[in-house]
């Protein structure tokens, strides 16, 4: 018990830097909404589909990467740890500059790899902190207010890049069309090399970061092999004892698929129903001034008004309720009901998070990296409503296609909701 003491007792400051790197994680994980329309038009990629493969790179990164970080983690501790991995994300922004020049997607997929992987590093010491730097029921508040500093950034990345790489997006598109090959080709290089300085820039601060957290007085949080748990918790010999954990690593998994899908697409699916990208291009900005919101009104509730689990329960089915509105209206308002899943997924973080590491004991770094490992449904899903809306077009046309196939959210909500009421505490023993 003194362990976790002195960590709830660390004062304000570990919070304040916890906020910042989740402030980082905003800003560089919501630049891919304005990335995907941006390298579409740059790189002249042929499809929608191939532009999500921005979301693949970043975010597969997580899943061949989240156990290696639990193992340096192990090494370095969590402090040299992040620090680390700012300086991994450091190495896959710089790599942009040399794929702006050449305009290749494919080096362009390689920096946001790395960059994911110094992501998971990062997510996998920060989150047990935001968890574990106070009382077990309050996480999920905890975390809603690391979600708004992400949130927060995202907005403000994508208002800053959209203004950068994609103004007057429209009037490019048209005159390329007309253009001669070789004007096309210097009209292209300028394009792409509008993203050279704000990378430049994203290097400097990453670095700079990285320093400051190694100066920081921030503590080196151990797990929780010494906190009181029952003799039931103390008896488990392997992570698969634990099989809310697995329940959990699903739950998250469907949760960051849905939440990259509206968050990452919706640009396009404005620009395929009609809308201007001059226009689109704010949509993922909706999106999370929705999350936004919603994790105002954890905040406000949570755990003094809604638990955890309740919370989980309310977004979920409100998860099933907007998708569900954005297949069956048109034009903005189904681009509304759409954004409007940033105040479904708001919540499923926060909540899903502690619910799966709780009771873990020993196990609490090697179940973060699990839960890490599924953000991974960030990079398969997009790709699979891409794959779901090419073929529905051949049947109903592209701008009808499109919105059918957000169908693929509808049941990873019901799991969600399914987790949120029973799943979250299957094998866990009885108090």
């Amino acid at each position: 018990m003194q362990n976790q003491k002195a960590q709830t007792g660390a004062g304000s400051n570990p919070i304040i830097i916890i906020g910042a790197l989740f402030f980082i994680f905003g800003f560089v994980t919501w630049l891919n909404g304005t990335l995907i329309p941006y390298l579409k038009i740059a790189c002249e990629l042929k499809s929608d589909t191939e532009s999500y493969l921005v979301a693949t790179a970043f975010f597969i990164a997580y899943t061949v990467m989240a156990l290696p970080s639990s193992y340096v983690l192990g090494r370095t501790g969590y402090k040299k740890g992040m620090a680390l991995g700012l300086v991994i994300m450091a190495v896959g922004a710089i790599l942009f500059v040399p794929a702006a020049n050449v305009r290749s997607f494919p080096m362009f997929l390689v920096g946001l790899f790395i960059i994911g992987t110094g992501l998971a590093l990062l997510q996998t010491a920060s989150n047990p902190y935001a968890a574990i730097l106070g009382p077990p029921e309050s996480a999920a508040r905890r975390i809603s207010i690391m979600g708004i500093c992400n949130k927060v950034a995202g907005i403000i990345a994508g208002l800053i890049f959209g203004y950068i790489a994609l103004s007057d997006s429209d009037g490019i598109e048209k005159r390329l069309a007309q253009m001669t090959e070789a004007a096309r080709a210097s009209a292209l290089d300028e394009l792409a090399s509008r993203v050279i300085v704000p990378y430049i820039i994203m290097t400097a601060v990453l670095l700079f970061l990285a320093i400051a957290i190694m100066r920081s007085s921030l503590p080196d949080i151990k797990d929780e092999a010494e906190v009181e748990v029952s003799t039931e918790v103390r008896q488990k010999s392997s992570i698969f004892d634990f099989p809310h954990l697995w329940l959990g690593v699903l739950a998250l998994f469907l949760y960051v698929g849905v939440e990259v899908m509206a968050g990452d697409t919706i640009i396009s699916y404005g620009k395929a129903i009609g809308i201007p990208l001059s226009i689109s291009r704010f949509f993922t900005q909706g999106t999370l001034a929705f999350m936004l919101l919603g994790y105002v009104i954890g905040i406000a509730t949570m755990p003094k008004y809604l638990s955890q689990q309740k919370a989980l329960q309310i977004c979920a089915i409100s998860g099933v309720v907007f998708s569900v509105a954005t297949i069956y209206t048109s034009g903005y308002a189904s681009v509304f009901f759409l954004a409007l899943l940033g105040l479904s997924n708001s919540l499923m973080w926060p909540a899903i998070f502690p619910l799966a590491i709780n009771g873990l004991g020993r196990f609490t770094k090697t179940g973060s990296a699990l839960l890490i490992m599924a953000i991974a449904g960030g990079a398969i899903l997009p790709l699979f409503y891409g794959k779901f809306s090419e073929y529905l077009t051949t049947h109903f046309g592209q701008a009808v296609a499109v919105s059918k196939a957000y169908w693929i959210m509808v049941p990873c909500y019901l799991y969600i909701y399914y987790f949120a009421a029973k799943g979250y505490k299957v094998g866990l023993p009885r108090n």
